[in-house]
């Protein structure tokens, strides 16, 4: 006996909500994903992948005419494969990025701690030191723009206290965040090393009782105010010609105060 064949079950298509028309005729500068957490690796200057995580931020711009844009795509396109992520590699992600979802302008900012293996100035004992960083890139007209970003916490010991107290003065924990335009690759270390290098003394992780005496003796022979700090890195930016324009600014933690003290100095070389 024959049996009929069943019916062919065909797939119903499934409406692209995103790509239907708009007529409201406004474009959207930034939309994307924000806070996105993804595993990363990052090769610093010795030739060490360090593995860590980073939040991302990912936006394109949306055409006038474009209801929404394909926001699963951003998340796919961090999860094909574990990157190694440097500021070099944020030029194909871009790219990527704007082909996959038909767009002209991009942007990705991407938060991470970055991590020193430093020596105590006197024992030689060893400890990690965690700095925050943001790289950060923009592709407009097929054009890369490269930021990095990074917070360097430092002592800070107050050149006025010094003078006019019989005996001390009075210093901090700061923060210096740089903001760097780059024209060509700067590791993240070189922009660490010159901020540590202007401050009263830089820090560590851990200090033996000799290792604190040196550094306390040397914030005390390099005291520095605020505003003296800003300039100083700003000094040295100025003489590198791979930064095209950079933004520096320090804060002050007052140990004698219940405020911080601050200072900031922006600069476009490229404008000057």
């Amino acid at each position: 006996m024959n049996h009929p064949e069943p019916p062919k079950i065909t797939p119903r298509q499934i409406a692209d909500v995103q790509s239907a028309p708009d007529t409201r005729n406004l474009t959207i500068d930034k939309v994307g994903v924000k806070d996105l957490r993804h595993p990363i690796r990052v090769k610093d200057r010795s030739g060490y992948e360090q593995h860590t995580v980073a939040i991302f931020n990912m936006y394109v711009e949306l055409p006038h005419n474009f209801k929404g844009t394909h926001m699963s795509r951003f998340v796919e396109i961090l999860s094909q494969h574990e990157r190694e992520t440097s500021v070099q590699s944020f030029r194909a992600m871009l790219k990527e990025v704007t082909t996959h979802l038909d767009a002209e302008k991009c942007r990705i900012e991407m938060t991470f701690p970055f991590f020193l293996q430093k020596k105590a100035p006197v024992s030689g004992v060893e400890s990690l030191m965690d700095y925050e960083v943001t790289l950060a890139g923009e592709l407009v007209d097929n054009h890369v723009l490269s930021e990095i970003q990074v917070t360097t916490p430092v002592t800070s010991l107050c050149p006025c206290s010094k003078e006019i107290s019989d005996y001390g003065a009075h210093n901090q924990r700061s923060h210096v965040k740089t903001n760097i335009h780059t024209s060509a690759f700067i590791w993240i270390e070189e922009i660490i090393e010159v901020v540590e290098k202007q401050a009263s003394c830089e820090l560590y992780g851990i200090l033996k009782r000799p290792d604190e005496k040196h550094v306390t003796e040397r914030a005390y022979d390099n005291p520095k105010f605020v505003e003296d700090l800003v300039r100083d890195i700003a000094m040295q930016f100025n003489g590198d010609e791979r930064i095209q324009a950079y933004t520096v600014s320090a804060e002050n933690f007052e140990s004698i105060h219940n405020h911080s003290a601050y200072a900031e100095i922006s600069r476009n070389k490229l404008e000057s």
